[in-house]
């Protein structure tokens, strides 16, 4: 196609040309502009999926209730535990200098059972508020109590005197009160009157769609880690890789971390989030001071576990009801494998040591 411009000067030449005898060479046409392709948007994956684990699910209505979050005591006397294979995620958290407390989050699958269930501590409101949970437990301060109290729009905190008498709770025979109180989380959702819904969204980066596993990508080996929690080397926990099941095996200061039923605690992930924390009170009441990890608008280093391999980077969360942010060293986002999460909450300059 030949432009208005073009065209005129081919019309002038033709006239020159003819005044004068002479023949003339039209120029080429100059070619139209092309407009580049649009690069393909990547579809969104749509389908449904586990909000704790990214796992696919086929029948979203099995999931149509509230996580079930139990506080589980985690010093030896207290093993062994119930039920934590059956967890999405498990976040273990400080208890003091030297000891730590999990809080088993359950959505997928609901045991019949699970503890020995222990107290709230206040690192509790900023992990579980994101996914608006019915908490399980033995009480707490009661700054703590006024603490979670404060964020009951985002936790339902059913604790073991609230639903007395309703067999949310039991007694395990042979074990001392503190260390032998046991809930049953089918029952204690039924209790719950606020919390109903499911957690709204992934409450981890789970690689969907597209995506790859960051450690697929840009792993280097992982087949033991070690977290230290106490002074020196006095209370670590440990993971070491099993090839055959793909998963990290799990181990207490003392050994083998293993269940009631007789099996090895385990997990799909290890995530690993260093946090400051302190003994400090943070609320209104009375009750002595307890572990407070900032992680309120906080921000750190964690290193992510999967299948053997690791990846590292930086974490950040602003507010109580924000998911954490993680973003890996190469400054891409962090992508997790779907399935079940240990997520260790160790001191900001916990020096976690990796082994290939």
């Amino acid at each position: 196609m030949i432009s208005r411009r073009t065209a005129l000067f081919v019309v002038g030449g033709s006239v020159g040309a003819a005044a004068t005898g002479c023949s003339t060479q039209a120029p080429d046409p100059t070619p139209a502009p092309t407009t580049p392709s649009p690069t393909p948007t990547p579809t969104a994956d749509t389908r449904p999926r586990a909000p704790l684990t990214g796992m696919l699910i086929t029948d979203p209505a099995k999931l149509d209730h509230a996580a079930v979050a139990l506080k589980v005591s985690d010093v030896r006397h207290s093993h062994p535990q119930v039920g934590l294979n059956d967890a999405d995620i498990v976040f273990v958290e400080p208890n003091g200098i030297a000891y730590t407390r999990l809080c088993a989050v359950f959505h997928s699958r609901i045991p019949e059972q699970a503890g020995p269930v222990r107290s709230i501590r206040p690192v509790d409101v900023p992990l579980l508020s994101p996914m608006k949970p019915v908490l399980g437990d033995t009480g707490a301060a009661d700054w703590v109590m006024n603490y979670v109290a404060a964020n009951s729009k985002n936790i339902e905190n059913l604790y073991y005197m609230k639903v007395r008498g309703t067999g949310s709770y039991s007694i395990m025979p042979g074990r001392a009160t503190e260390d032998g109180v046991l809930c049953h989380p089918k029952t204690l959702l039924k209790q719950a009157k606020r919390m109903k819904a499911p957690p709204a969204e992934l409450y981890l980066p789970f690689a969907t769609g597209d995506d790859q596993v960051s450690t697929e990508v840009s792993g280097t080996p992982a087949t033991k880690i070690v977290v230290p929690w106490g002074p020196g080397k006095s209370f670590n926990m440990s993971y070491t890789y099993d090839p055959k099941t793909k998963r990290y095996l799990r181990s207490e200061p003392w050994g083998k971390h293993v269940l009631i039923d007789g099996k090895r605690v385990n997990t799909d992930n290890v995530l690993v989030v260093r946090a400051k924390w302190k003994m400090d009170k943070i609320f209104r009441g009375g009750g002595a001071k307890d572990p407070v990890v900032d992680i309120i608008k906080g921000k750190g280093t964690f290193y992510y576990f999967n299948q053997g391999k690791v990846v590292k980077g930086t974490w950040t969360k602003a507010q109580t009801t924000d998911l954490f942010v993680f973003t890996l060293d190469d400054g891409t986002p962090l992508k997790m494998a779907p399935g079940r999460t240990f997520f260790e909450l160790p001191q900001i300059n916990a020096k976690v040591k990796i082994s290939s």
